[in-house]
C-alpha cells in the first residue's frame, strides 16, 4: 500500500518500477499520521468505548460479541467483522496471542489486511494518462480533482489538463476553473448544458496536441439509482475509450465516508456501470464511519487509493492500510 506520492504512482519503465517523486521528510509523513488520527477521532471514539485493554483482559464469548458490535458500529461491515473476529478468537484460543496488547496489535494487523486490495497504485505510464472521476453529488469529487492535479504538477512535475465534463451545473465548471488556476494547470470547458462527451473528446484532443501527461475528466455528480444519468456516464466513458486505446486508464469513485454502508452500495453500482478501479474516501474528518474503507475493499475488491482528511491541499493523501487501521484503533 502506498504511504506517499512516490509509492502511489507508477511512472517508470515498462518493468513497473516507479521513479522516485518528490516527497517531504519523515516528519511530514508523521505529521499527516497525526492529522489522520484526528480525522478518525470519531471512528476511534466509537470503537474505544469497547476496544480497550480491559476488553481483552478476560477472553470469553462476551468479549468477542462486544468487539463485533464495536466494529459494526464503525461501519467495518458484517462480513469483514466476522472474518476479523473469527481469526482473532481462533488465534487467541490457540495461545498464539498473549496479553491484551498482543491481541490489540493483531487486531490492527487484521484490519489492515482486510483494507488491502491487489494493487492500490495508479499507473501514469500511458501518455496521456486519462483519469475519469465519478461519484454522487456532495462527495467532494471536484475538490479531489483540484488537489490531485496540484499534487501531480507539484510533486511529480507533470503537465496536467482538466476536462470539465460536468456541464449540467455552471457552478461545477466555475469551481473546477478555480482549482485549475490554483493548481496552475490547463482546463477545457464547454457551455452549460452542452454534451459532456464532447467536452471529454476535446479535452483528450487538446491533451494530445499539447503533449499533456495526465488528463483528469470531471463528470456530473449523479445518484447511482438514476439509470438515465448512469447511462450518460457510460456514454462519456465510451467516447474516451474510442478516442484513445486503453482509456480511461483509471476510474476513481469518490465516496463520502459519512454515508457508511450506503457508500458500499454506491461503489457496487458505479463499478457495474464504469469499471471503477479505485476509491477516493473523502470527509473522514467528519465521520464516525471510517471503517467503511475496509467494507468497500472486501466486498468489491476495489482498492481505496486516496483519502481526504480535511480542506487543505496536503489533506488529500495516498491510502495506507496499516496506517489507517492503526489510526482507527490506537490512541497513540
Amino acid at each position: 500500500m502506498a504511504q506517499d506520492w512516490s509509492e502511489l504512482f507508477i511512472t517508470g519503465a515498462s518493468d513497473g518500477s516507479s521513479e522516485p517523486a518528490a516527497e517531504g521528510p519523515a516528519s511530514a509523513r508523521r505529521g499527516f499520521f497525526g492529522r489522520l488520527r484526528e480525522s478518525l477521532a470519531k471512528t476511534r471514539q466509537a470503537l474505544s468505548g469497547e476496544i480497550t485493554a480491559t476488553l481483552f483482559a478476560a477472553l470469553d464469548e462476551h468479549t468477542w460479541e462486544r468487539l463485533e458490535e464495536a466494529l459494526i458500529m464503525a461501519d467495518v461491515g458484517a462480513s469483514t467483522t466476522a472474518a476479523v473476529v473469527q481469526t482473532l478468537e481462533m488465534e487467541a484460543s490457540e495461545g498464539r496471542l498473549q496479553g491484551p496488547e498482543a491481541i490489540t496489535q493483531r487486531l490492527i494487523e487484521l484490519l489492515a489486511q482486510e483494507a488491502r486490495a491487489a494493487d492500490g497504485r495508479i499507473d501514469l505510464r500511458p501518455k496521456p494518462t486519462v483519469i475519469l472521476m465519478v461519484g454522487v453529488n456532495g462527495t467532494g469529487k471536484t475538490t479531489t480533482i483540484g488537489k490531485l492535479a496540484w499534487h501531480l504538477r507539484s510533486e511529480l512535475g507533470l503537465r496536467v489538463l482538466l476536462g470539465a465534463a460536468d456541464t449540467f451545473r455552471a457552478a461545477a465548471t466555475e469551481q473546477l476553473q478555480g482549482w485549475a488556476q490554483r493548481a496552475q494547470v490547463q482546463i477545457v470547458t464547454g457551455p452549460e448544458g452542452s454534451d459532456p462527451g464532447a467536452v471529454a473528446f476535446e479535452a483528450l484532443a487538446q491533451a494530445r496536441r499539447e503533449q499533456a501527461d495526465v488528463v483528469i475528466i470531471d463528470t456530473a455528480g449523479r445518484l447511482h439509482t438514476r439509470e438515465e444519468l448512469m447511462d450518460e456516464l457510460i456514454k462519456v466513458r465510451r467516447v474516451i475509450s474510442r478516442q484513445l486505446e486503453g482509456a480511461p486508464h483509471e476510474t476513481l469513485l469518490t465516496l463520502d465516508a459519512s454515508t457508511g454502508q450506503n457508500g458500499l452500495r454506491q461503489a457496487q453500482l458505479f463499478a457495474q456501470a464504469v469499471e471503477v478501479t479505485g476509491i477516493v474516501l473523502t470527509k473522514l474528518d467528519g465521520s464516525a464511519r471510517g471503517g467503511v474503507a475496509l467494507a468497500v475493499t472486501r466486498e468489491t475488491g476495489i482498492p481505496v487509493k486516496l483519502i481526504g482528511v480535511g480542506e487543505s491541499l496536503d489533506d488529500l493523501r495516498p491510502f495506507d492500510a496499516e496506517q489507517f487501521a492503526r489510526a482507527m484503533i490506537s490512541s497513540s
